[in-house]
């Protein structure tokens, strides 16, 4: 690791340059991202690479994915793939067809069935019932082996979530938890259809303390309608108060043509641009006071987290959930929408209920589109990794593992990042590229430089924008 480590562990928050490279695009939890991926990649495709785990040292092993789409009610900036509904018959239904679907993979599966990671996400999973809920574990503990010292991760919305069923996930093996806040604020609340009280989301997390979780996170989202830097500041007052081990400020993008909840959004009453500027400027700072580490992107920890002793040590990795300690993990996804990644491919299942359950009816694997990696995605991708985990790339390694000369085969990208490194974001050295203290936040956007098919197609309205 390059000397200049411990200088661009420093966060520096430069407005003008947040103005000057805030654009649009992607979060680069997969590369290629997902919205390169095509329907040629099929299911016999995903089956072929499911059954060559075992060939050339691929027998890696498992990080499961499990997405459990339903919510009881609606949130208004939410633009995950989910399914409002309060029938437990369609849970229950669900449940069957992704039994299904861990059979039918399990049957085409080569190789160890180790698991060493293991989320839920949503929707929200704890939608399930007591019963559900265990069906689910059985099935996977049915067809994989749980490791005894595994991450196990759950999603939990607070407001429907007691202590008893906190107590119920910690018997079923999980100890890592992600607790949904995004705002503490009443009138913000009010205005984004999430009403949740600070005593009932302390409640749950004093439960999985209780029950021997090892890591609870809080996720926080800015941008959102009637918060301003003072409104913010009180609910990450709240937050530091309940001192979870992990926190992600997520930054709101309105996006209402793509995504119809957030047409009941008050354009009107969303911060400005500068002011939402503030927001995450003053909360970066705030977090930073409070003895967080900024581990990228908009993931914070404290200081003896595995995520920031991982980033220490140069064993951090990005996937499709956020940062991760499990880099060298085969990725198997269950359920609607739902990405797996098998050494050099990803496999998307179908997005919604219907085209999922058709699929499995036929005995097919519920695949709708992917991608097999071509070398030169391969280079780019582990350059992409190391930008966004560890803020700087030795050039001399790239070079060895993939037999090029860097200079010669990125000309036109370094040339593109000379203009970044004039700006202070980044040091190309001999050696070593840096990203240095302000270019930090804006590392989506130095990442970019290197992403091929951006290079290729300069239309980036798809994207949020980076800030």
């Amino acid at each position: 690791m390059s000397t200049a480590m411990q200088e661009t562990h420093r966060l520096v928050v430069d407005p003008e340059l947040i103005r000057r490279f805030d654009i649009s695009g992607p979060r680069y939890t997969s590369y290629p991202t997902a919205d390169r991926f095509v329907e040629a990649f099929g299911p016999a495709q995903y089956a072929r690479w499911l059954g060559s785990r075992e060939v050339g040292g691929l027998n890696r092993p498992l990080s499961l994915y499990v997405h459990i789409p339903f919510c009881n009610t609606i949130c208004y900036y939410c633009a995950c793939n989910k399914i409002i509904t309060k029938d437990h018959s369609r849970s229950a239904r669900y449940l069957d067809f992704l039994e299904r679907e861990i059979e039918l993979v399990d049957r085409h599966l080569a190789g160890g069935r180790e698991v060493t990671q293991l989320h839920l996400g949503g929707g929200t999973p704890t939608f399930l019932a007591e019963d559900e809920m265990r069906r689910l574990m059985a099935a996977i503990r049915a067809h994989f082996q749980l490791a005894e010292h595994g991450e196990f991760s759950i999603e939990v919305d607070p407001r429907k979530v007691d202590a008893a069923q906190v107590a119920l996930l910690a018997e079923l093996g999980f100890n890592r938890m992600s607790i949904g806040v995004q705002d503490f604020d009443p009138l913000v609340q009010a205005a984004v259809n999430r009403i949740q009280s600070f005593d009932e989301t302390a409640a749950v997390l004093e439960a999985a303390r209780d029950n021997g979780f090892k890591s609870v996170s809080m996720d926080l989202i800015y941008g959102l309608p009637h918060q301003t830097v003072e409104r913010f500041a009180a609910t990450l007052e709240r937050v530091i108060e309940l001192s979870p081990d992990r926190l992600s400020l997520y930054s709101y993008a309105h996006l209402p043509r793509l995504f119809k909840p957030q047409r009941r959004i008050e354009e009107a009453a969303l911060p400005t641009a500068a002011d939402k500027l503030g927001i995450m400027k003053y909360a970066i700072e705030r977090l930073v006071d409070a003895g967080y580490v900024y581990i990228g992107m908009d993931h914070f920890a404290k200081p003896d987290d595995e995520l920031t002793i991982a980033q220490q040590q140069g064993r951090l990795h990005r996937n499709f959930q956020g940062y991760s300690t499990q880099a060298e993990c085969d990725m198997i996804a269950f359920g609607i929408s739902s990405i797996s990644k098998l050494g050099a491919i990803y496999a998307q299942n179908h997005k919604t209920e219907e085209d999922y359950y058709d699929a499995l009816e036929r005995g097919e694997l519920p695949v709708l589109r992917g991608v097999e990696l071509t070398a030169d995605d391969v280079l780019r991708r582990s350059i992409i990794q190391a930008l966004m985990c560890h803020f700087e790339l030795s050039i001399e390694s790239i070079e060895i593992a993939h037999l090029i000369d860097f200079r010669r085969y990125f000309a036109p990208e370094l040339n593109d990042l000379a203009r970044m490194a004039e700006a202070g974001l980044v040091e190309i050295g001999d050696r070593w590229i840096t990203v240095l203290p302000p270019g930090r936040l804006l590392v989506r956007a130095i990442a970019m430089v290197f992403d091929r098919y951006l290079r290729h197609d300069r239309e980036r309205a798809r994207y949020s924008r980076v800030i």
